[in-house]
């Protein structure tokens, strides 16, 4: 697996597809590793002309783990956030895993690139869009958020899931991962396509102290709303309407903060981009990568 150094650090990264096709960055969520962008959904993307390029962000997978920042205190973080106080220890924020992004870029040679965030991913795109606008030809955040403390929160089961105390062993998170997802991920969950995501996950390297410090990063990194007004980059919002952990209101404010926004709401997904949503997802990228 190659790795690249950017922002000071390493990046693991893979890419698919045909180096002449369109440059499409995918960034992934909170503590989730490259394999969270599913083989088949990248070859999907590549087959519709697409350059992929998939990696782990800091402190997950196979990129540079910043134990050294020390383990924030997630609960305190939170609590901060519910008193509308500002939140003390954020190791990072989504401004320099966005740099991370710009790194990888340079790395690859990518002047301009169609990028694609889920969940914090989506939080990092769209930072991209605001501090990087000349780097952007498109993006697409997917159930995600602007940051906007206002907006409806998740329901206590899926804070629940986020907020578990974190597996010590292989079979344990792989037992743990199960529920979690039944919880969050929709309609259509499926226990074993769960199961063999969660090993492959751990196989790569599950690394419970880098989730507390991109939670609370993303939890310093604060409201994004009025800095969204100014973005030009065209942009697509795809959310589940039955996302338990990031509400559907929450990608409703993305996109009508984002000037000519397209908003795709998609029955019966929850907080995980399922293989049932697959076609129009890659159908609706496709389409915005294509003509911009």
């Amino acid at each position: 697996m190659p790795s690249a150094r950017c922002n000071g650090i390493e990046i693991a990264y893979e890419e698919i597809g045909p180096k002449d096709g369109r440059p499409l960055v995918l960034v992934m969520g909170l503590g989730a590793s490259l394999v969270f962008w599913e083989d088949d959904f990248c070859a999907a993307l590549a087959e519709s002309g697409h350059r992929v390029v998939r990696f782990d962000n800091r402190d997950v997978g196979l990129s540079t783990k910043l134990d050294h920042l020390g383990v924030p205190d997630v609960n305190q973080a939170f609590a901060s956030l519910m008193m509308r106080q500002p939140i003390q220890g954020a190791p990072y924020l989504l401004t320099d895993m966005a740099r991370d992004t710009i790194g990888l870029m340079d790395h690859l040679g990518i002047e301009r690139a169609h990028v694609v965030g889920a969940s914090m991913g989506g939080m990092i795109v769209q930072t991209l869009a605001i501090e990087h606008p000349k780097r952007l030809r498109s993006l697409t955040s997917i159930m995600s958020s602007t940051g906007d403390p206002t907006l409806p929160q998740a329901t206590s089961e899926a804070m629940a899931v986020l907020l578990r105390p974190p597996a010590s062993d292989r079979a344990g998170f792989i037992e743990q991962s199960v529920p979690a997802w039944r919880v969050i991920g929709g309609s259509w969950f499926d226990e074993a396509r769960v199961r063999a995501r969660a090993a492959a996950h751990f196989d790569r390297c599950y690394h419970p102290p880098g989730i507390a410090r991109q939670l609370v990063g993303i939890l310093a990194s604060g409201d994004r709303t009025a800095k969204l007004h100014s973005v030009a980059t065209p942009s697509l919002v795809i959310h589940g309407v039955d996302d338990p952990l990031v509400p559907a209101a929450a990608g409703k404010a993305t996109a009508a903060a984002i000037p000519g926004a397209e908003l795709m709401l998609v029955e019966g997904m929850g907080h995980d981009v399922v293989p049932q949503t697959w076609p129009r997802v890659v159908d609706a990228i496709s389409k915005l990568t294509s003509t911009n």
